[in-house]
Formats: C-alpha cells, structure tokens, sequence
C-alpha cells in the first residue's frame, strides 16, 4: 500500500447516476431529464468496465464507504444498484462494516424498491425533502408534496437503521422564525443526521436568470446570517450540533463517506462527470470523467473507462484542497498533516492574524479550526493560511 499523510482516512467510491425525473431550478449538477427510461443493463455494463480500470489504479484498497448520488439514484430497479455494488465488492476489498449510501427523492421512494436496495446493500439514504411546505417545494421545483415527503421518510426509518434528509433554507421570503419551526418540525422526523444547505443561486441555473431579471429576491446578508445562526443553535439544543458547516448528527452518526471528502481521504469518481482523488505512486491524482451521459457510455465503450483528464496535483494544490475541505470541519485541520501535503507550514503571523479576529481556534489537540464567526466566510480565511 502506498503511504501518504491521509492513508488512515479511508478509500471511498462515489458512483454518479446522472438522471433526474425533471431539473430543479437552483441544480447546477451534472443531471439529465430523457424522456425515455435509460437501458440499464448497457449501464451496468459500463459501471463495471470503469470501475475495472480505476481498481486496476489502485490496487490493494479496501473500500470504507461507497455513494450512490445523482442526478436520482432512486430512479434506477434494486438490481441496478446490487450489480453497481457487487462490481465494486469483485474489485477491491469491502470493509465489513462499510457504509453503503444512496441519495433518493420522495417521488421515486416505494417500500418494495427500498426493501430491495437494503437487500442489495445499501445500509443508508439520504432524502431529497428540501422543504416541509408545498409552497416552498413548489417554488423550487420539486416534484413532490411535504406530506408525500414526509411518507417517504417514515418508509426510510422503516428498512434502514441509518438515514437522512436534506432542506434548503434561506429561500426567498423566508424568516428565520418561520425556518426555526420548520427545523424543529424536521428534527422530530430524523433520527441521527440532517443536511441544511443555504439556497445558493449558481450561474447557468434557471433561478440564475430570474435574479438577473429580479424575478426572485434572496435573503438579504444579514437575513442569510440570523438563518445560518438559527440553523446551528436549533440544531445544536435538539442533540444534532454542526459537524460540517451545512452537516449534523447525533454524536457518532456523522456521514462517513463525506468524512473522508473533508478529511481529505482517496476517493474514485465514477459514471459521467464524476471526479476522484487517487493517490499513485508518483503522488495524488485528481480525476474527471466524461459529463455527458451518452458520450461517457462511448467512450467507456471504446476506452473501458470515461476518464477524461488525469491531473498530477502539486504540494500546493493538495495543501490548498486539504484546508479548504478540512476547515468545513468542526473538528478543523492538524496542521502537522497540512504540512506533510504541502510541503510547508502554516504561517504563524497569517494564523495569529486569523485568530486575533476571532475566525480560527486552537483545538485542545492543537488542531485549528473555524469558529462560528469565521464558518460564514471560510473561503477568505483558506485564501488567507494558503496564500
């Protein structure tokens, strides 16, 4: 096995399932409507081939996590996702205690298909919810309606020990009195863990155009910020404290696959657009694949894999990704580890600098981390210790 810093994180594969009954408005992701169901056998097929060439890269792994995400990994039949999985087990080694999570939207959940994915492996979901009233979902695209939502989430407590959900806040109109209730109305419906992303509008998405135009107001800074504070001080008395600037969890029920991400571990990115970081004997890799669905069933086709870019990651890059996943954390970065991947230490008089503004702590351990003032602007102060 090779060593680098971040070995003990784990190994984790990420298999992206790129379609989607309908596009969300605010989706920047690499997800596709097609108005005829995709052959999933010829999928299947290629999974396997692409997941044969990058466990040829990297020999010797035991995967710790795997994630089914989209694009709608709900859309795909049980048999689907145990032919994903079984071709990722014949590959490399499985840890016997590995997390197995799939991203599913409430249209798309049935007690038949959830029974069949638990069969196939899966020991974890995570919902698309994003809101708890049908004005809100409407507003956001979403095909479902809260009560539907709601169902869907009593299905997962039904066959899965371990699952989850995600809501968006900071939606247009939206009070943080009025986003406390609905917070506190989620809590009492998950069991150990809920994902709360702040509404981001990303530039090529529909709400893109419809802000240029005025069409749709967002919260206001100061708004955006009371709605952030709310989110973590609600979250924080229910049991469920941030362990991620939009992640949290009951103490031991954080989402391991997305630890490493954060922790910086080595991933393999696989199906159209996926990207991965693989650590080769002549250092860490970054990886793409092909984006769009039919092209990168072509290539994998004509190439046995979808890769299109192999990128040999400097020190300064690897140092640059390790702080700016790690301070997501609230558990923050070893500074010893930075170093190993960077090839330099943090500066003393940067850091200082960060904590007499109160934006970073020192850990007990000596580890660094952002403070719940620096959490809201975590990009300047990564720009501020890597420069």
């Amino acid at each position: 096995m090779i060593d680098h810093p971040t070995r003990d994180v784990g190994f984790g594969v990420y298999l992206h399932w790129p379609f989607c009954a309908a596009k969300c408005p605010y989706c920047d992701f690499n997800s596709h409507v097609r108005h005829a169901p995709p052959d999933e056998a010829a999928w299947r097929a290629a999974f396997a081939r692409e997941i044969a060439h990058v466990a040829a890269l990297t020999p010797g792994r035991t995967v710790t996590s795997i994630f089914l995400g989209g694009g709608t990994p709900s859309l795909m039949q049980p048999a689907t996702v145990g032919a994903l999985l079984d071709a990722v087990a014949g590959a490399w080694s499985l840890a016997p205690d590995a997390e197995v999570t799939l991203e599913a939207n409430p249209t798309s959940v049935e007690a038949e298909r959830f029974r069949g994915y638990r069969a196939a492996g899966v020991n974890r979901v995570s919902l698309g919810v994003q809101a708890l009233d049908d004005a809100s979902l409407k507003a956001l695209g979403r095909l479902h309606s809260a009560e539907e939502a709601m169902r869907a989430v009593e299905t997962a407590a039904r066959h899965f020990a371990r699952y989850s959900f995600d809501l968006i806040y900071a939606r247009p109109g939206q009070t943080p009195a009025a986003w406390a209730a609905e917070l506190r109305a989620a809590i009492a419906r998950a069991a150990e863990h809920l994902s709360l992303y702040q509404l981001t509008i990303e530039e090529g998405t529909p709400f893109h155009g419809l802000a240029a135009a005025g069409r749709l107001v967002v919260p206001e800074e100061e708004t955006a910020r009371a709605l952030f504070d709310v989110t973590q001080e609600v979250c924080a008395a229910a049991g469920l404290p941030a362990y991620e600037i939009s992640n949290h969890a009951r103490p031991g029920a954080e989402s391991r696959h997305n630890l490493l991400y954060w922790r910086y571990g080595e991933y393999a990115g696989l199906g159209p657009g996926a990207h991965g970081r693989l650590v080769r004997p002549e250092g860490r890799i970054g990886t793409v694949t092909e984006r769009r669905p039919e092209a990168w069933l072509d290539r994998v086709a004509r190439d046995g894999h979808g890769l299109t870019a192999t990128e040999m990651l400097s020190p300064a890059e690897e140092g640059d990704e390790f702080l700016l996943m790690g301070l997501r954390l609230r558990e923050g970065i070893d500074p010893a580890r930075y170093a190993a991947l960077s090839g330099r230490a943090i500066d003393p008089d940067r850091l200082g600098g960060l904590m007499a503004e109160g934006l970073v702590r020192r850990t007990r351990s000596g580890r660094i981390a952002a403070t719940a003032r620096g959490a809201p602007v975590l990009n300047a102060v990564v720009a501020e210790l890597a420069a």
